[in-house]
């Protein structure tokens, strides 16, 4: 029984029985190094990326005076709050450019549920199936990831804009607009296979389901789609972002903490 569609902003979310259908054997050159060699390679050099950064730092010379900044709070579960307070929130960021740091911040929220979305491709969320059934997920997922993406791609135009036309243009470097452009191809991709797409969820899952299983398929569903191309693009897209994230400005995501760590220190 297929479900409804009560916009197409969840279209991609619903049910299908072509989506059980038997995978097609094999892929064409394109779809294989982007959908399936791309993503094992790109998962591999991201993960060994960020231990051999991780590393470094850990062997930076440790400083012989204390580095904690004044004033600060007494007490050492006020010093955590601090600390959260600034990696998360980053009052003083805020107080100089509050336009830009509301941006992020909703970037940044948008873009972590749209990774918990994708976390439906390894596991399903069965306690919130099981407690609300499968429509309402299927209807809840397209709902919020087409508000996520919706969101993630106002804010990466809103950065590009303001790198492009503004005084900050003076400051910017190749990587930054390198990194805006990826993240601007894997949102458009991702927004089109979410609004324009005929591919539903369960094929996606079998597709991802491959991959895990290191037997990389193309379900008959996304083989016999129009909208293949856009998938295998946002794919190469997300594979070069893995890539290059270790070796770029990115990695504030970590030495943000680190370095509010040292500043909140005794």
């Amino acid at each position: 029984m297929s479900c409804c569609r009560p916009s197409r902003w969840i279209r991609n979310t619903c049910s299908s029985s072509s989506a059980s259908s038997r995978p097609v054997r094999g892929m064409d050159t394109f779809s294989f190094i982007t959908s399936a060699l791309g993503v094992y390679i790109g998962i591999a050099v991201f993960t060994l990326g960020m231990a051999w950064r991780i590393w470094q730092w850990s062997r930076a010379p440790k400083s012989t005076v204390r580095l904690g900044m004044f004033p600060k709070p007494a007490t050492r579960g006020g010093r955590f709050g601090k600390l959260l307070s600034d990696t998360f929130v980053a009052p003083q960021s805020f107080a100089m450019a509050p336009g830009v740091m509301i941006a992020a911040m909703a970037f940044h929220l948008a873009a972590l549920a749209a990774f918990v979305g994708h976390l439906r491709l390894v596991h399903e969320f069965t306690p919130l199936v099981n407690a609300f059934g499968m429509e309402w997920m299927n209807t809840f997922a397209g709902l919020a990831g087409g508000f996520a993406g919706i969101v993630m791609l106002i804010t990466v135009l809103y950065w590009i804009a303001r790198r492009t036309f503004g005084p900050y243009r003076m400051l910017s470097t190749p990587e930054d607009y390198f990194l805006l452009f990826l993240l601007l191809g894997i949102i458009v991709m991702g927004d089109h296979l979410r609004f324009v797409g005929d591919i539903h969820a369960p094929a996606y899952i079998e597709w991802f389901q491959s991959l895990l299983r290191f037997r990389p398929d193309w379900p008959a569903e996304i083989a016999g789609s129009g909208e293949m191309w856009a998938l295998n693009w946002h794919m190469l897209f997300v594979d070069v972002f893995l890539i290059y994230f270790p070796f770029s400005k990115l990695t504030h995501a970590i030495g943000a903490f680190s370095t509010n760590l040292v500043r909140s220190s005794d």
